[in-house]
């Protein structure tokens, strides 16, 4: 018994001396003006395609940094396309590929009835240097497919300023 209470004791304290040691971490997020390049970008890509959207740019968090509507853009484009941005910054993935994993009957299908989810394309990860910076998410297009070549123009438009 007294062995088990030394090792017990023992790992306890080297998970203390590590969490120690993990007190604060530090990490790169894009600037405002980063953020806003991206949606500029990705609205033009829509927008000579023919497409009125809106477009959201979050950092890697989910919080919104830009957010910006075309002129005849529907009223819902800018809610779905920050869900959209939110939903590939929250589960790290891109939501195309997220809407295939939560089909029905899928084990994941679950994912999709928590507040706040896009599980539809569109919402692309912004990664640089094996880190995720954000996500940037469009909506308006006629369909997925349209509204992530416009997010990855986006993310196209500021990959130089990203490389580090």
């Amino acid at each position: 018994m007294k062995g088990i209470w030394v090792v017990a004791v023992t790992m306890l304290a080297l998970a203390q001396a590590s969490q120690a040691a993990d007190a604060t971490f530090t990490m790169k997020i894009m600037t405002p003006e980063t953020a806003l390049k991206a949606a500029q970008a990705a609205i033009k890509k829509c927008r000579d395609g023919g497409f009125q959207v809106a477009v959201a740019v979050v950092d890697r968090m989910g919080v919104v940094q830009v957010l910006l509507r075309d002129r005849y853009a529907g009223a819902h484009t800018p809610r779905m396309a920050r869900a959209k941005a939110w939903t590939a910054a929250s589960f790290r993935t891109n939501t195309g590929e997220l809407a295939d994993a939560t089909q029905a009957g899928r084990p994941q299908s679950g994912v999709r009835q928590l507040p706040g989810v896009a599980a539809v394309a569109g919402g692309m990860l912004v990664e640089a240097s094996g880190s995720t910076l954000g996500a940037i998410g469009v909506s308006g297009a006629p369909g997925g497919r349209e509204d992530e070549a416009c997010a990855v123009a986006g993310i196209a438009a500021i990959r130089d300023d990203l490389d580090f």
